[in-house]
């Protein structure tokens, strides 16, 4: 039975028109100088601090920690304010799949496991009103790796349960590759969502338990069993 259900954020719980792409090219044209950044990079399912480290490689930028961190400290001030010109939404069926999550008999702990940082994350999730419904978290900031990520949100969900969980105890949901590979390097069960970039047959493919067009056609009676 599964005791702890993770959601990626982009593309699976959300979708915000854009707006991390946009203040990430925001960032590189004011401090940096770079005008056409974005397109040279792959957005999809990274970690924020691996994106901004091939954006350094690609323009001979030291990596500094303090480089890191300013350039972590302009993005979320652009996120917020793309987040407020930009239409983003919910994604489709993510409020009551979320709703019938905590209506089951033995209701799992719900969390996320995102390559946003931390901050990045509750502005995004606080935005849609979807913030307080997590209760734990694994984030670019703990590692830039997200199979790594993977790992600390097990860490971090054991220790909530007051017990080591077992891989199939875990239910991923995501609608990258990386969101399978993250589930994956854990062993857990992986919902593979087709709100993203990916077919459901291509999450599939690359190992999903299951995947759907989208979180109405997913019944977490099943998923949970």
């Amino acid at each position: 039975m599964v005791r702890l259900v993770l959601f990626d954020i982009d593309g699976t719980l959300i979708r915000t028109g854009g707006a991390g792409v946009q203040a990430f090219g925001h960032v590189c044209r004011t401090l940096h100088g770079v005008s056409d950044a974005v397109e040279k990079l792959n957005f999809s399912g990274r970690t924020d601090y691996s994106i901004i480290r091939e954006f350094f490689r690609l323009h001979n930028i030291d990596p500094t920690p303090e480089a890191f961190q300013n350039f972590i400290d302009a993005y979320v001030f652009w996120l917020d304010h793309m987040l407020r010109v930009l239409n983003g939404e919910i994604c489709p069926g993510v409020n009551k799949f979320i709703a019938d999550l905590h209506r089951q008999k033995e209701p799992p702990r719900v969390g996320l496991l995102t390559g946003n940082v931390r901050l990045g994350a509750e502005i995004k999730l606080r935005h849609y009103s979807l913030w307080e419904q997590f209760e734990i978290g694994a984030f670019a900031c703990d590692h830039e790796d997200r199979n790594e990520l993977a790992i600390k949100a097990r860490e971090r969900g054991s220790r909530l349960l007051g017990r080591e969980l077992a891989g199939d105890e875990i239910l991923v949901i995501g609608d990258t590759p990386l969101d399978v590979a993250c589930g994956q390097a854990i062993n857990a069960r992986i919902l593979g969502v087709g709100t993203g970039h990916f077919r459901p047959d291509e999450l599939l493919k690359l190992g999903a338990t299951w995947a759907v067009e989208d979180l109405r056609s997913a019944d977490p009676a099943v998923l949970c069993a």
